[in-house]
């Protein structure tokens, strides 16, 4: 079983590969979709602590190689830039670079 069925897709415009480790009751991950959304960029996200059964050591595995410390959001960016935490100056900065 692969973390991949609960990874949820909002569409937008292109604006690179986004995706986003968050928890389901954090207001700093709720911002982060918020702004994101505000920006129209399409991303993607899971929410870790909805991740069961043997899909949550993979969803963790690939969590704490992006972010060894576990800390919520974490956002990672084409890939390999990562951001830990809201931080709305880089995430526009990112987007409008798009």
């Amino acid at each position: 079983m692969s973390y991949d069925e609960f990874v949820i897709t909002v569409p937008g415009a292109e604006k690179g590969d986004i995706f986003l480790f968050t928890l389901s009751t954090c207001i700093w991950c709720k911002k982060t979709k918020a702004l994101l959304a505000e920006l129209g960029a399409n991303y993607r996200y899971v929410d870790v602590d909805l991740v069961a059964g043997p899909a949550r050591e993979e969803v963790m595995s690939a969590f704490e190689t992006k972010n060894p410390d576990t800390s919520f959001p974490t956002i990672v960016l084409d890939g390999e830039r990562v951001i830990l935490g809201f931080d709305e100056d880089e995430l526009k900065a990112y987007v409008a670079g798009k």
